[in-house]
């Protein structure tokens, strides 16, 4: 049966009344840093402990950052990762109407 309340809706709209789009966005932001940091130390043949010890952090912080479930991750993490592989992490504050332009 079809929930006549959410036809023609977006499904973030849903996720907004459900209280829940910040949380399920923080998620798919991380899954996709985690993964492009690990595609780029393959290109790179960085091994964990290598990327590590370039990022001056401990290898459980590594790992936290390469988890794409944990959200946790704080930016300063983000950027040393992102310098040891040659990247620049760039964050954006954007208006929610401005987003789908």
């Amino acid at each position: 049966m079809i929930n006549q309340h959410h036809v023609g809706s977006s499904l973030d709209d849903l996720f907004e009344e459900d209280g829940i789009l910040s949380e399920i966005t923080a998620i798919a932001i991380k899954r996709v840093l985690a993964w492009q940091v690990e595609q780029v130390m393959k290109e790179k043949e960085l091994s964990k402990t290598e990327m590590a010890k370039a990022m001056n952090t401990s290898r459980a912080a590594l790992e936290r950052l390469l988890d794409p479930k944990n959200t946790s991750v704080t930016l300063k993490t983000m950027d040393k990762a992102a310098k040891v592989i040659g990247k620049r992490l760039r964050i954006d504050l954007i208006d929610p109407e401005l987003e789908s332009a």
